[in-house]
């Protein structure tokens, strides 16, 4: 067997988005793979047949996605990308068992969602810009002009005045209208029995935080607001019967933007709202990280009169139902990570990881969960995998910080290893028990690698990941304790040869370590945040992020806002330092990288500054697959140059 090579993640399959047929005898989902030559990644169709326990691929236009099942449970129908027009949507039609691919129906839109909802009717949405369809835009020259905040969003680029509106289209005449008027944005919506739910909020100049739930009768032709006007942020809603809908969302007001929403039931008659689940304090989805997914799903379904949901606990995410009455029951509880999944009666089909696997489809139909596709097998029969080795530690009275430790493959008794610290993004995020690529790749170029769930993770209860106001305070304190007892229960890492790196909020804490402790030997602070005043300023969340975040504006405590920035401490900084930023990073802004990196230069602090061009936040897990590996040779080789001497 050899060791996880840095161009593995080429040949690694990711899966995403499975559904079953509307008898729950089949699944289909989708397959992806990178592209090197052509700079981006195959998206492909397979299914999976209950009877015979076999799967196969369907489709080979590399470009499949956005698909449903057919009313007939033979075909899929799915939009090629390949034929993505910028004014309107092909769609096509292929039987589960391959074969010639017919052209169904096309859309004179660019569509960005679709749902069948009848007969001869589909849902969908589309970006609109009222301004741009007036031609009041349409200026000569090279140049965009913007009057609304945010005007740019991470892999989006410029979005002034863009909307995503939901429309209706009839497959028989070709025609489709728009539901939503032209300055609301829709975020999700769901469909019953000729009613349409959708989240959304209409705004100009400045988007907000909350939003509000609409109902839209399809047979009136009317939109009702259905939630109140309290100022309230709604992540899911569905009717649960006739005349109830369930929804989640928080009110914001205890622990910020980012506390962890709960359920609720409205009486569509009384107007009436009852929190079914006033202890709950999880996260709803899934925040379990990794370098090795692709694609997306919904995180949320339901199903008959239950509500299905992931949660994100302990490093770990886990499949749940809730009723109307808000009992919650655990559907899948092994460890690991739920991807993906859907539901027919008892039985689940899912996207997972398990045991340091990288991603399959299982089904548990009964009290067992059984693997159903050995897409990447390879994986655990050629390669060296490093195993993960819990260790927590005591950081506060009662703060109880979790977290990893990675051996390199090849490790011998008596000798000592240089270590890298990583740090996750978020910061409400997660590490957990899952495959990593880069952390697997750094065990097989003989490094210790540990990372740990500091406060501001994803993890425990609300409180703990509130760390707002106290960014590079409690955390840095979690951050210290976790490597003091790493290398208290580790004396095969070499004290003198620690690296550390991390990106967004891991890149944050990358460089507020630097400016804050000599005991690493190296850094590399990746698409990272160097100065909160002009994060507020320049990024698509800044502006209502930041001031959550961090309780203050430019405005109302600048020095605040300049104590947390790490640029601030950078005269004290002594480790030699990578930067590594993409010029398409709307979210953490690459002015980030240079502020902290010139500050370096300036003080004679060795360092270097990587850009990746055309590239967004999103490097590291679904940039360019050339630039992927170009971004962790580079992280690799600054390691090796340092900390291997």
């Amino acid at each position: 067997m050899e060791n996880i090579k840095i161009d593995d993640i080429c040949r690694f399959k990711f899966l995403s988005n499975i559904k079953f047929d509307s008898k729950g005898d089949n699944a289909c989902f989708l397959v992806h793979e990178a592209n090197v030559d052509k700079r981006g990644y195959n998206s492909n169709l397979w299914i999976y047949t209950g009877t015979s326990e076999e799967y196969h691929q369907i489709t080979c236009l590399d470009k499949g996605k956005n698909f449903m099942w057919d009313k007939d449970d033979k075909h899929i129908i799915f939009q090629d990308y390949r034929e993505q027009k910028e004014d309107s949507t092909k769609y096509f039609k292929v039987h589960i068992n391959g074969g010639q691919i017919e052209e169904y129906f096309e859309i004179g839109r660019k569509v960005n969602s679709i749902e069948f909802i009848n007969e001869n009717q589909y849902l969908f949405t589309s970006t609109d810009n009222p301004v741009k369809e007036k031609e009041l835009h349409q200026v000569e020259g090279d140049y965009v002009i913007v009057d609304e905040i945010p005007f740019w969003n991470n892999g989006s680029g410029y979005i002034s005045k863009n909307r995503n509106r939901l429309y209706i289209f009839n497959v028989e005449t070709g025609k489709y209208s728009p539901i939503t008027s032209e300055y609301m944005n829709v975020e999700s919506y769901t469909f019953q029995d000729n009613k349409i739910l959708f989240i959304g909020q209409e705004y100009e100049n400045k988007m907000r935080v909350e939003n509000n739930i609409f109902m839209y009768d399809i047979e009136r032709q009317e939109i009702i607001q259905i939630s109140p006007e309290d100022r309230f942020s709604y992540s899911y809603a569905s009717f649960i019967d006739k005349d109830e809908v369930i929804f989640s969302g928080s009110d914001m007001i205890k622990h910020g933007n980012n506390e962890n929403h709960k359920f609720f039931i409205m009486d569509l008659k009384t107007k009436g709202i009852k929190c079914l689940t006033p202890e709950l304090q999880v996260s709803l989805w899934n925040t379990v990280g990794s370098d090795c997914r692709y694609g997306s799903s919904p995180t949320m379904k339901m199903k008959k009169d239950k509500l299905y949901f992931t949660t994100s606990e302990e490093g770990h995410s886990y499949l749940n139902r809730i009723d109307k009455h808000g009992k919650i029951e655990r559907i899948l509880e092994e460890n690991g990570s739920v991807d993906s999944y859907d539901i027919y009666g008892e039985k689940v089909a899912f996207i997972g990881m398990r045991g340091n696997k990288l991603q399959e489809m299982y089904l548990k139909n009964g009290i067992e969960e059984i693997q159903k596709t050995h897409i990447n097998k390879w994986v655990m029969e050629e390669r060296k995998i490093s195993k993960l080795e819990r260790i927590s530690t005591e950081s506060d009275p009662g703060i109880i910080v979790d977290g990893w430790v990675m051996k390199p493959v090849d490790f011998e008794e008596g000798k000592k290893y240089p270590a890298i610290l990583n740090i996750h993004g978020g910061p409400k995020s997660a590490f957990g028990e899952v495959f990593f690529h880069e952390m697997q790749y750094w065990a097989g170029k003989g490094y210790v690698v540990f990372f740990c769930n500091l406060r501001g993770s994803n993890v425990k209860d609300n409180a703990y990941s509130d760390i707002r106001g106290k960014y590079g305070a409690v955390d840095y304190k979690d951050i210290m304790c976790f490597t003091d007892e790493v290398l208290k229960k580790c004396p095969y890492i070499d004290e003198k040869r620690l690296g550390v790196t991390g990106g967004s909020y891991g890149g944050y804490m990358t460089n507020w370590i630097i400016g804050h402790t000599d005991r690493f030997k190296a850094a590399v602070s990746q698409r990272s945040i160097s100065n909160w005043i002009s994060k507020f300023n320049t990024t698509d969340i800044g502006y209502y992020w930041v001031e959550d975040q961090n309780k203050a504006t430019p405005w109302s405590d600048v020095n605040k806002l300049w104590d947390h920035s790490p640029v601030k401490y950078a005269d004290k900084v002594k480790t030699p330092t990578l930067f590594i930023h993409a010029d398409e990073d709307y979210r953490c802004y690459f002015a980030e990288g240079i502020q902290m990196f010139t500050a370096l230069k300036y003080h004679n602090v060795e360092s270097k500054f990587c850009i990746f061009k055309g590239e967004n936040h999103e490097l590291s897990r679904s940039g360019k697959p050339i630039n992927r590996i170009g971004r962790l040779k580079e992280i690799t080789e600054w390691f090796d140059l340092h900390l291997k001497v």
